[in-house]
């Protein structure tokens, strides 16, 4: 049987593999977990008992092999493959998700991007072309998309999620501020940057 991981040990795993990816490129060999918790502002004994997690990783005396931890790191998060994604949605936030180049390097590689606007429909915008949102299900199954992001108004949000889900999409990323809906076995997360903004006037009401 698979041990259960909790979904905020998951959600600190791209920190680690972060500051690692620094770690190395400073030429870093070795780092304790009293190192890692200085960059991400945790304890030594979090640090520890997140990655136990996964395996052993650490010698005592030593602390973590940075190379090897990141590789480990990777695997885990499923980036030592190429993940293919579509965009729903190509307003001001769609056109500068794919403007981005940041994704290829990290394992991501957009190659669908879908609209309603008959004036966007065919226009190619990073390297990809955008294609009617009709031809949705169709598309997404023929380029094997495996992670679709949703920029589209609240109002429609709902209906694409439901389309996507029912073209075989597991993994939706989802930038409309609604709490969606998605069948189980459907993974969606949610980015709103004013419930950020919300935590951090928490915050500043205590400076």
């Amino acid at each position: 049987m698979r041990r259960q991981i909790p979904e905020v040990v998951v959600s600190r795993l791209p920190m680690y593999l972060r500051v690692l990816a620094l770690l190395e490129a400073e030429g870093i060999d070795f780092v304790s977990s009293r190192g890692l918790g200085s960059h991400l502002k945790m304890t030594p004994a979090q640090i520890r008992k997140d990655l136990c997690y996964f395996g052993k990783f650490g010698r005592q005396g030593r602390g973590y092999n940075v190379g090897l931890l990141c590789k480990e790191l990777k695997q885990i998060l499923g980036l030592d493959k190429q993940w293919s994604m579509a965009l729903v949605g190509v307003g001001r936030l769609g056109r500068a998700i794919m403007d981005y180049r940041g994704f290829i390097p990290e394992g991501f590689k957009l190659v669908a991007a879908f609209e309603k606007d008959r004036n966007l429909i065919g226009k190619k915008i990073g390297g990809v072309v955008i294609e009617d949102i009709a031809e949705l299900e169709k598309s997404v199954k023929e380029k094997n998309v495996d992670i679709a992001i949703v920029a589209v108004p609240s109002s429609e949000a709902q209906t694409v999620i439901d389309k996507l889900a029912q073209s075989g999409i597991k993994a939706i990323l989802n930038y409309a501020p609604i709490f969606a809906r998605v069948p189980r076995g459907v993974r969606i997360q949610g980015i709103d940057p004013v419930v950020a903004l919300q935590s951090m006037t928490f915050y500043l009401t205590r400076v």
